[in-house]
């Protein structure tokens, strides 16, 4: 299914080997002195490091933060009043809450009662105006004979 393998020789490839130049080392100048009234330069700081090089520069003064003032303390007092005066809020919230439920089941249940109403006073009206089987009078059954209004059928 699949082509044998072709053994090829490998191919011979031109390889540059680079080296690190090293940099020659650089010329320290010592920066001139400039003479600055005392007051408005920071004061200058040098550093001489192991392998013999100055470090000249300016001396962080970290600032300070100011010291906090003491708060003073809540007196309990407050704290009840401003709790009561939260808890009277939620409380009249949810009597307003309660009044608007009361109003709308009551409006409800006069709607149920309304529909009942009309439901069952429609149903009344046609079982008194459906009534047509008796052609008028009123009959009345004696034993075996119907006697209608002014009129006997025996």
């Amino acid at each position: 299914m699949y082509p044998g393998h072709i053994h090829r020789p490998p191919t011979e490839r031109a390889v540059e080997v680079h080296q690190p130049t090293p940099l020659p080392p650089a010329a320290v100048v010592p920066a001139p002195i400039v003479p600055v009234q005392p007051g408005t330069v920071p004061t200058v700081a040098s550093i001489v490091l192991p392998d013999g090089r100055v470090v000249t520069g300016y001396a962080i003064d970290h600032a300070r933060p100011e010291p906090v003032t003491a708060k003073p303390a809540v007196s309990r007092t407050a704290v009840n009043i401003a709790l009561r005066g939260v808890g009277f809020l939620a409380v009249c919230g949810g009597l307003l809450l309660l009044t608007s439920f009361i109003a709308a089941l009551t409006a409800f249940i006069t709607q149920l009662i309304t529909l009942a109403a009309v439901i069952f006073g429609g149903w009344i009206a046609v079982q008194v105006l459906s009534a047509s089987g008796h052609k008028g009078g009123t009959t009345v059954n004696i034993r075996r004979a119907v006697f209608k209004r002014n009129h006997f059928h025996g």
